[in-house]
């Protein structure tokens, strides 16, 4: 009886073994040559997330999302290749549940498993207008500003339309900042009129109440002091992002606008772009971007000048240098760095123990 089991164990290890041999000689981990990505889905179309796996067949594949494993039924559909459909994506089912969440594709075949990385799925939404422009009084060769803002997923792109009609945004007078302000700078009596903010992303299309721009006067000779009328907000960014310092001023002559920082340091070249007659677009901005910027009006030929000030915090990343892993305890260690100019209050470990 013992010699029996003996030959049992013998036999599959031997059977272990040779598996295991066959796997190494033949490339037979398991490998994603194609994973799932973070997408901004559509309500009501088709959705859908890739998932291609190199090894040795027969591999079979299967889906989670929020960590529970997918029904394959009428709604979703797994491909031969991974890949799963559904077929009608929707934010909020009849039944109260959700086909937005985390999605990991998992494959397996004889020699092993592996799964794919999170792919967060977000129906494409849109708000309503949270800021509706105003109406606006504004004198010849003045300056008019309209603004308005909108919430949605993803970010809606902003536009205006005057009387109905899109505003002509080559006209050097008109700047549209990616923020979704207007400025009209030099204005004339043409620019009276109706203007509304259009809104629009994957979910849709909305358009703000419409705000009348009403222009008096004529263009005036008689000197005016610099005026700034909007200044730069303060930011709080992370890096990579874009940096809008808005910057509108009036006066007679028109003043020229020009930035610096308050702690003497350049404000450099790559990146920056002025927009219109005063906004300063730092594109792609790093740490070394915080600090207080300086807008300044300046009376030409004179050193009449006023300003405003805003103050950009540009906040880093986690950097993950280092990462040790005890597999019988389960315990994990992570360096990690925070290259921004917040200062770190709190540090935490934490042990994830085997039930």
């Amino acid at each position: 009886m013992a010699s029996t089991r003996r030959q049992c164990l013998v036999s599959c290890c031997l059977g272990i073994l040779l598996n295991a041999l066959i796997g190494a000689v033949l490339g037979a981990e398991l490998s994603f040559k194609l994973e799932p990505s973070d997408i901004i889905a559509v309500q009501e179309q088709p959705l859908m997330l890739h998932c291609q796996v190199d090894g040795i067949p027969p591999i079979t594949t299967q889906w989670r999302r929020n960590g529970l494993l997918l029904a394959q039924d009428r709604h979703h559909t797994t491909f031969i290749n991974g890949s799963l459909l559904i077929v009608h994506f929707q934010k909020t089912k009849p039944d109260g549940s959700s086909d937005e969440g985390d999605y990991e594709c998992m494959a397996q075949n004889s020699f092993g498993r592996v799964v794919s990385r999170k792919a967060r799925i977000q129906a494409a939404t849109m708000a309503d207008f949270h800021v509706q422009p105003e109406s606006v009084h504004a004198e010849e060769s003045g300056v008019a500003r309209f603004q308005c803002q909108i919430h949605g997923l993803p970010e809606p792109v902003i536009s205006w339309e005057k009387d109905r009609r899109p505003v002509d945004t080559t006209n050097e007078r008109y700047t549209l900042l990616p923020t979704g302000v207007l400025q009209i700078t030099g204005v004339r009596g043409e620019d009276s009129g109706k203007f509304c903010c259009v809104a629009h992303n994957s979910a849709g299309v909305k358009h703000s109440a419409e705000a009348l721009l009403t222009v008096s006067g004529s263009q005036s000779s008689v000197y005016q002091e610099p005026v700034i009328l909007v200044g730069p907000e303060n930011l709080t960014l992370t890096v990579h992002q874009t940096a809008i310092l808005e910057c509108v001023a009036t006066g007679y002559p028109r003043p020229i606008v020009s930035w610096s920082r308050l702690d003497g340091r350049p404000i450099g070249v790559e990146g920056i772009q002025v927009l219109g007659t005063g906004n300063l677009m730092i594109s792609d901005v790093g740490v070394q971007h915080s600090g207080v910027y300086v807008c300044a009006a300046n009376k030409p030929g004179t050193r009449v000048r006023r300003t405003a000030q805003g103050r950009l915090v540009v906040q880093g990343e986690f950097s993950i240098k280092s990462v040790f892993r005890f597999s019988n305890s389960c315990f994990f260690f992570f360096f990690c760095m925070w290259p921004g100019t917040a200062e770190v209050t709190e540090y935490r470990t934490a042990q994830n123990e085997a039930a």
